[in-house]
C-alpha cells in the first residue's frame, strides 16, 4: 500500500469509477462546461473542466471531469485540449449549451477566443462570464483606485503575520481574547450559549478571494483588543529590531482615526459584496433577490 505504483493504480481506478458514474448520469443529455486555470505545486499550466447538466429529476448538478495539462495557452491550444477532453471521455461537443470562462482575452475574445472556435462547431453552446468573478474583479479594481484603501489592505497582510507567525504569539492571542470574552460575559454584555464565541484564528486574506478580505477583517474586529496587546507585546519582547520596529508601526496604524474608519466602511461594503457573491454562486438562484442585492451593492 505504500508503493508507488499501486498507489496510482488505485487512483486511477478510483478515477475510472467515478467518471462512469458521472458519464452515466448525464447520458445522453445536453451539458455545459466550466473552465479554469489549475496549476498546482510543480507550477504546470493544468486547464480543470468541469460539467453542469439537469439529471433526471431536473435538478442541476455540477461535476467535476477532468485535470488537462496543456502546453499552448492560446485559444486553439485550450480548444484541442477541451475537445481531447470531451473525446476521450465519448462526449460530443455538438451536445454543448453553455460555456463558463473567467475574462482572458484568450477565453472570451469575440473573434478568435476559445468561446468563439467552440461556437463555430456548437452554435447553441453560449458563453457567460461568471458573474461572480465580474463582482471580485470590480471590487479589487475600485479598491486599487484609491490610494487610502490600497495602503489598509497592505497592512493587513503584516498584521496577521506579526500576531500570527508564532505558536508563542498565537497562544498569547487565543488567550487574551479568551480573558476579554469571559470578562464581558462576567458583566453580563455578551451571553453565553452553545456554538457562540468559539476559538478562533486570524487567517491571511486570499489575493483572488474578497471574501476572504472580510472574514480577516471581522476577526481583526472581534479581535481587536487582543491583537493590540500582543503587539504591544512584540515591540516590547522582540529581539529582533526590525521585528520591533515593524510592530510599532502597525501598532501605531492601527490605533489611528483613518485605519478605523476605513475597517469600518469597509466592513460594511464587503458584507455586501459577499452576500451578492454567494447568492451568485448558488445552483438554484433567485434573480429577484440577485438584482436587489447587486442594487444594494451600487
Amino acid at each position: 500500500m505504500i508503493c508507488s505504483d499501486i498507489q496510482k493504480d488505485l487512483a486511477t481506478a478510483c478515477v475510472m469509477e467515478v467518471t462512469k458514474v458521472i458519464k452515466n448520469d448525464i447520458g445522453d443529455k445536453n451539458f455545459s462546461i466550466l473552465i479554469d486555470e489549475a496549476r498546482d505545486c510543480s507550477i504546470k499550466e493544468q486547464m480543470a473542466v468541469i460539467l453542469r447538466f439537469l439529471d433526471d429529476h431536473g435538478v442541476l448538478q455540477e461535476r467535476f471531469l477532468a485535470i488537462k495539462h496543456i502546453t499552448d495557452c492560446t485559444s486553439a491550444g485550450i480548444k484541442e485540449a477541451l475537445v481531447d477532453v470531451l473525446e476521450y471521455h465519448g462526449l460530443s461537443i455538438s451536445r454543448l449549451r453553455g460555456q463558463g470562462y473567467d475574462g482572458a482575452s484568450n477565453m472570451r475574445g469575440e473573434f478568435n477566443g476559445l468561446q468563439k472556435l467552440v461556437r463555430d462547431e456548437a452554435p447553441y453552446a453560449f458563453y457567460v462570464h461568471c458573474f461572480a468573478h465580474q463582482l471580485q474583479l470590480v471590487v479589487v479594481t475600485v479598491a486599487q483606485c484609491s490610494p487610502a484603501i490600497a495602503d489598509f489592505f497592505n497592512y493587513i497582510p503584516l498584521i496577521v503575520t506579526q500576531v500570527c507567525s508564532s505558536c508563542k504569539r498565537k497562544d498569547a492571542l487565543l488567550a487574551k481574547h479568551q480573558d476579554e470574552l469571559l470578562d464581558l460575559m462576567e458583566n453580563g454584555k455578551i451571553s453565553a450559549g452553545t456554538g457562540l464565541h468559539q476559538e478562533s484564528n486570524i487567517t491571511r486574506p486570499g489575493d483572488t478571494r474578497w471574501g476572504s478580505h472580510l472574514k480577516t477583517l471581522l476577526r481583526i474586529f472581534t479581535m481587536w483588543n487582543a491583537v493590540v496587546d500582543v503587539l504591544g507585546i512584540v515591540v516590547a519582547n522582540a529581539r529582533e529590531h526590525t521585528c520591533q520596529g515593524g510592530a510599532r508601526g502597525l501598532l501605531k496604524n492601527m490605533e489611528c482615526f483613518e485605519f478605523v474608519l476605513i475597517m469600518f466602511f469597509l466592513i460594511n461594503l464587503l458584507s455586501n459584496t459577499n452576500q451578492l457573491s454567494q447568492d451568485l454562486q448558488r445552483k438554484n438562484q433567485n434573480i429577484v433577490e440577485a438584482m436587489r442585492l447587486i442594487l444594494d451593492v451600487k
